[in-house]
């Protein structure tokens, strides 16, 4: 439905929902690959695997954590696909030291995961909670006492629920929150956790939590476009400048979830590349323009109505260390004129391989964004943040001779080893994630680890796909094959 200060074409780049659900695994034919002159990373490339905090610690009410969102979300019937909760997930607050054995284990050197903000202040603002920072302050030891450095990401989808009861992130006073979180993390663990992610995925958050309610908070009110994208950009800047204050000596990023834009074809293509464009805007350029530009694209024009103020500009931009980029797939887009909006989500094209949830595998979008971040963004240094393949979802066990993941994250690491080729600067992959966890509204039907877990004893279970990783990051030489 169409709601007042959204444009239509703003509106339509969120039509994303309908997106098909399919069964297919991850394996394919490689027509979208790319080949590098050479299969060789660097000796210092970063080799690290990433998860959230909500997806994996379970212990939600242990040591004064108060509820975030998702607490929220998930316990509202037909909300999760399987009616499952992540209330023990992988069970990492109490088993963090078996994670960190796993990555060391796998001869990886580094560990992106979540700090859950409910655990450092409950209710997202007020007294410190130390016994919070007490279990993440274990963990960066663990981690570095096995040689594997920390890169932590403050924002992970996981608002604390206190914030969200006084409207969350369309309240502008929850980007001065965000920055006073920041603050409290880096005094108590900045002279040893150095590398900082502020926000992960927020165009996924703000389109899927706010305006089509399929993720935390549920909310579906394209109303809120404007002030939540603006509300986290201006946070990521506080939180930027509060790290900065606080210790000079930090590698500070933060992390987006880019995709392809691109129009479906046929005798409306034209008219398909206005939509796309539009999806563009909202989905890449709203981010990527704040924090590298000072600016909003055309798109966000009406959405911003009434939400940006003098000044803000120039906090959002903000001097960054490293960009992380988080890649699945490229994102298909046709005109609707029977929907409100006159724009819809389109199929990939035909024969086109497909993943779990019915996305086109294509290892040069990869290269697609990574090159356009290069061109345009003034070529920061860069990680591949996320990237990474699903078991065809279902309840049953996960498949341990994972031979179709193997050969997802070979095509590509290839289409990274080009994009290095064509100036881009990357110097790290990590891949989603360690162990099979909590996959948001998708519950525990959606497989991604490395690892599986078994449920009765959370015993954790390397697949063919962990001991492919541990190969590479040992020898830097990508295989020409699995």
């Amino acid at each position: 439905m169409e709601r007042p200060g959204v444009s239509r074409r703003a509106l339509g780049a969120l039509a994303l929902s309908g997106a098909a659900v399919g069964l297919s695994g991850c394996e394919g034919a490689g027509d979208t690959d790319l080949n590098p002159k050479s299969r060789q990373f660097p000796k210092d490339f970063v080799w690290g695997v990433a998860t959230a905090a909500f997806q994996t610690e379970g212990s939600q009410t242990a040591d004064g954590r108060g509820p975030s969102v998702w607490d929220v979300f998930e316990k509202v019937p037909g909300r999760i696909k399987d009616g499952s909760d992540a209330t023990v997930a992988t069970d990492s607050y109490r088993r963090f030291q078996d994670d960190v054995d796993l990555i060391a284990g796998a001869g990886l050197n580094a560990y992106r995961f979540s700090i859950s903000w409910s655990r450092i202040l409950p209710t997202g603002e007020g007294p410190v909670n130390a016994a919070g920072l007490d279990h993440y302050s274990r963990l960066v030891d663990a981690l570095l006492a096995k040689g594997v450095t920390p890169y932590a990401t403050l924002f992970h989808w996981d608002l604390p629920q206190g914030l969200q009861a006084k409207g969350g992130w369309a309240n502008r006073d929850t980007a001065q929150r965000l920055a006073d979180y920041a603050g409290a993390v880096v005094a108590r663990l900045g002279d040893r956790l150095k590398n900082y992610i502020i926000l992960n995925e927020a165009a996924v958050h703000t389109v899927f939590g706010h305006v089509l309610g399929e993720h935390a908070p549920g909310l579906k009110d394209a109303a809120l476009l404007g002030a939540v994208t603006h509300h986290m950009n201006l946070g990521q800047g506080l939180a930027i400048q509060a790290l900065r204050a606080a210790r000079s000596d930090l590698a500070v990023g933060t992390t987006m979830a880019l995709q392809p834009c691109r129009p479906a074809g046929g005798p409306l293509a034209f008219w398909n590349r206005l939509a796309s464009d539009g999806l563009d805007q909202i989905w890449n350029l709203s981010w990527l323009d704040p924090l590298f530009k000072g600016a909003y694209p055309k798109a966000m024009e009406e959405p911003l109505k009434g939400v940006l103020r003098d000044g803000d500009l120039k906090i959002t931009r903000q001097a960054v260390d490293f960009l992380g980029v988080n890649y699945y797939a490229p994102a298909y887009v046709r005109l609707d004129l029977s929907a409100p909006s006159r724009i819809a989500a389109a199929p990939a094209p035909g024969g086109a391989e497909q993943d779990a949830f019915g996305r086109h595998v294509d290892p040069s979008g990869l290269f697609e964004v990574l090159n356009r971040v290069r061109r345009e963004y003034g070529a920061p240094k860069m990680f591949v943040t996320e990237n990474g393949c699903s078991d065809p979802f279902g309840s049953g066990p996960a498949i341990l001779d994972d031979t179709f993941r193997i050969k997802y994250l070979r095509r590509h690491l290839q289409a990274v080893l080009a994009a290095r080729e064509a100036g881009c600067d990357v110097r790290g992959y990590f891949e989603w994630t360690l162990i099979d966890n909590f996959e948001w509204d998708l519950g525990y039907t959606s497989k991604f680890g490395l690892s599986a877990m078994e449920a009765a004893s959370g015993r954790r279970i390397p697949k063919a796909s962990y001991a492919w990783f541990k190969a590479l990051a040992e020898s830097g030489v990508l295989p020409s094959a699995p």
